[in-house]
């Protein structure tokens, strides 16, 4: 049964999704992230050269 589940969902991400938008939604979410996270690491190795200055 569970074998049967499975499969049904599968079949229906498979239909609701064509590969080309699968891919480019993960590329998209990635880029952001990889955005968000350098601003990130910036503003931090700033803060701390900024507070061992004090």
């Amino acid at each position: 049964m569970k074998k049967y589940i499975l499969s049904t969902v599968t079949l229906f991400l498979l239909t609701l999704l064509t590969s080309c938008e699968a891919v480019e939604t993960v590329f998209k979410a990635g880029m952001y992230w990889g955005f968000f996270l350098i601003a990130l690491v910036v503003v931090v190795i700033f803060w701390l050269f900024s507070r061992g200055k004090k």
